[in-house]
């Protein structure tokens, strides 16, 4: 099966886009509230709560390549992608009100089984989603158009569900009772995520049947666990996707830190008010929305590589800018609005370059796709998004289990109270965490600088690939 010819259509990227709100609501679930809510709800150590993600999140990740494997070789009237895509969802939901649902600390191993479920049920939807980019368009531009659309609907999700957290589940009462120490509260978030995350890849699937519900191709090779390890030893030895996978994993453990200890950063350091973390939300969605009007331009002008270079180095220096003011005595007061109102026009801005540069390098990532086929002769999208996951939820998990030790290293007391930690925790945990943010931005973008895909590869490439299929006895282009 090749992709259908024509442009892609608005209707095809939005229900493309929409199945990406179920990853976006598990991202900002696990890395913003997760933290907070078994360390300072339920009482468990920042450290063991840290160690039990980390633990789960490589369990899962060794689980990816063989659900994206096993989606390259799905082979079903309707297609290869669209079978997982109606199966796992409700799964999904049921085990992502679960995790929500504690009342007291869990065990440490039943917190990491928990994890571990709700990690893999992700990826058997997100793994067919991503990978069905390759299939719907070789377009350079339209694959970045795919990923702007998921991008935009992922960070919907996690946004709108993190807004609803803050404005109604988890919102202060006027008996006094509710709040973001609410165990109550933590459940009802689980339960709306849980419905609007399984309707979201159904209605994603249901949108895209017709486009891709049809017989793949047969896979070239008969199934066995030492086929199996060849070829994705293979898929995985190919250079640009090592420098993807190296870029990403950098990119992924800054990513896993300012996510985990977000909320520590806003009630703790900034002072963000009710109020605030009611905004704050809003300001990050129309950072997205500005990336996504901005991008295009951006990719048509520099390319992917560049793009993605460049807006790493400058998400990390329009982040770190407020700290270092705070840290120099140059900064308003906290919890003030002269404070809190240019902290979110710096991270508005930030949130632009950064947001940037995660949908240059996934589109980079669908590109790699027709690289491997000019050698292999097989399109392994699963395999090659599943490397990616990996490599995202490992770096997401090391991110999160350093932020554990980070808020033991400073000495953050467990269930904290804003305005009542020392002056001294606060600026430790503040210079602490930006001098990691730097570290790994500076060298996320020297390795991804190092991607060896433009452009003009990519079209003479796919050029190459039509004339093969045209002419399959010609030498030279598979071994």
């Amino acid at each position: 099966m090749q992709p259908e010819k024509g442009p892609l259509t608005t209707r095809l990227a939005f229900f493309h886009g929409l199945g990406s709100i179920a990853y976006g609501i598990k991202d900002n679930g696990f890395a913003t509230f997760l933290m907070l809510y078994y360390n300072q709800v339920l009482g468990m150590d920042s450290r063991l709560v840290g160690l039990a993600l980390l633990i789960a999140l490589v369990i899962d990740g060794l689980i990816d390549p063989v659900i994206g494997y096993m989606s390259d070789r799905t082979y079903t009237a309707w297609g290869r992608r669209l079978p997982w895509l109606y199966l796992a969802p409700v799964p999904l939901g049921l085990a992502w009100a679960l995790i929500w649902s504690q009342t007291e600390a869990p065990d440490f191993w039943a917190l990491v089984g928990m994890a571990v479920l709700v990690r893999a049920l992700v990826s058997c939807c997100e793994l067919p989603s991503v990978a069905l980019v390759p299939e719907l368009t070789q377009d350079y531009d339209e694959r970045s158009t795919l990923m702007r659309y998921r991008f935009l609907f992922g960070w919907t999700g996690g946004l709108l569900v993190a807004m609803m957290a803050y404005t109604v589940f988890l919102a202060k009462h006027e008996d006094g009772t509710g709040g973001m120490l609410s165990a109550q509260g933590y459940q009802n978030y689980g339960l709306f995520g849980a419905v609007l995350m399984t309707l979201a890849v159904l209605v994603s699937a249901w949108g895209q049947h017709r486009r891709v519900a049809v017989y793949p191709d047969r896979p070239k090779s008969r199934f066995g666990l030492a086929t199996a390890f060849s070829e994705l030893a293979q898929c995985f030895s190919n250079r640009a996707f090592l420098v993807l996978l190296g870029g990403g994993a950098l990119a992924y453990i800054s990513q896993g830190i300012t996510f985990s200890i977000s909320n520590y950063l806003y009630l703790f350091i900034w002072r963000f008010s009710g109020g605030d973390l009611i905004a704050y939300p809003i300001v990050l969605f129309l950072s997205v929305l500005a990336c996504f009007v901005l991008l295009p331009t951006w990719h048509r002008r520099w390319g992917k590589r560049d793009t993605a270079t460049a807006t790493a180095v400058l998400g990390m220096v329009f982040w770190v800018i407020p700290f270092l003011a705070r840290a120099a005595g140059l900064w308003p007061t906290e919890g003030t609005p002269a404070s809190t109102i240019p902290v979110f026009g710096f991270f508005f801005v930030c949130n632009i370059f950064s947001v940037a540069a995660m949908i240059s390098v996934y589109s980079m990532m669908s590109d790699v796709v027709e690289a491997s086929e000019e050698v292999t002769g097989r399109r392994d999208e699963g395999a090659f998004f599943s490397g990616n996951l990996f490599v995202q939820k490992c770096g997401t998990g090391l991110g999160i289990f350093v932020t554990g030790y980070i808020l033991s290293m400073v000495g953050m007391p467990d269930k904290a109270v804003p305005g009542e930690v020392p002056i001294a925790v606060i600026d430790r945990l503040s210079l602490t965490y930006i001098s990691l943010v730097v570290v790994l931005a500076v060298l996320m973008a020297l390795v991804i600088r190092r991607f060896p895909i433009t452009r003009a590869d990519h079209e003479a490439r796919l050029a190459a690939l039509a004339a093969a299929r045209l002419n399959p006895d010609a030498e030279g282009m598979h071994p």
